[in-house]
């Protein structure tokens, strides 16, 4: 019997706009622990942290509970697959040598049970904004990285995670937009902008947008956007034939939605 894979986003651990900081961690490895036997692979998309910064012989306190999770996962053999979102952008070699994940710092196309698949966290695809452009290259920009280094981490944790915290409570109820349609989602343009030219690919699994989407967009390829584990606790699971969304209950996470 094939083992399953997993696909999931966005839990922005650590949040300050978010109540029960320890509560919202647990219920992530509860799901890591319930899936522990029956996973081959996990892929998380992006955002798992709120805010990570790392140093060279420092790292953000806290998460012990989720990366302890985590190393028993890959002792026992489970593949994690860590992709830096837009928040937790500043990864080295940290999660890689004590916790045995497989780090990512931009989309990749790889083939599961025979299926080709387009992973991303999703920022930066699609959207064309200048401001979004401009403060995504600082970012990432190595030089900016340094400077931002040479700060002490009492004050870049603070300006992390209050800027953060500023961004998610200055929306509407603190979510994202609702789903922009076909024609409006800058995540569904690129998607069929890039099947263009590669006609193969049959899923292209996102992050990012904290919105649950499973979108047919040809005859052999659908888009599904995972949600987040904020308001939905979802995620993706590839079974070798099929694959669907669903959201975690506490002892139930074999059921799909339908």
């Amino acid at each position: 019997m094939r083992k399953k894979v997993y696909f999931l986003s966005d839990a922005h651990l650590g949040s300050r706009a978010l109540e029960h900081k320890r509560t919202h961690e647990r219920r992530l490895v509860n799901f890591l622990d319930a899936i522990k036997n029956e996973a081959a692979a996990i892929y998380l998309l992006g955002d798992i942290f709120d805010y990570w910064y790392e140093y060279k012989h420092v790292v953000p306190k806290g998460f012990t509970r989720l990366l302890g999770k985590i190393s028993e996962l890959t002792d026992m053999g489970v593949e994690v697959h860590f992709f830096i979102g837009n928040h937790d952008i500043w990864c080295k070699d940290y999660f890689v040598e004590e916790c045995g994940m497989i780090l990512h710092k931009r989309p990749i196309t790889i083939e599961i049970y025979g299926k080709e698949f387009f992973l991303a966290h999703g920022d930066g695809l699609g959207d064309n904004s200048m401001g979004f452009k401009i403060l995504r290259s600082l970012f990432h920009s190595k030089t900016m990285q340094m400077l931002f280094s040479a700060i002490h981490p009492r004050w870049t944790m603070e300006l992390g995670l209050n800027w953060s915290k500023h961004s998610r409570l200055s929306r509407e109820n603190g979510r994202e937009d609702d789903y922009k349609g076909e024609d409006n989602e800058p995540l569904i343009l690129f998607t069929k902008e890039y099947l263009k030219t590669h006609p193969d690919i049959n899923y292209f699994i996102y992050g990012h947008r904290h919105i649950m989407l499973d979108l047919m967009i040809s005859r052999s390829s659908r888009v599904v956007i995972l949600g987040d584990w904020i308001n939905y606790f979802s995620y993706a699971v590839f079974d070798g034939e099929n694959l669907y969304l669903d959201q975690f209950v506490e002892g139930d996470t074999d059921k799909p939605i339908l």
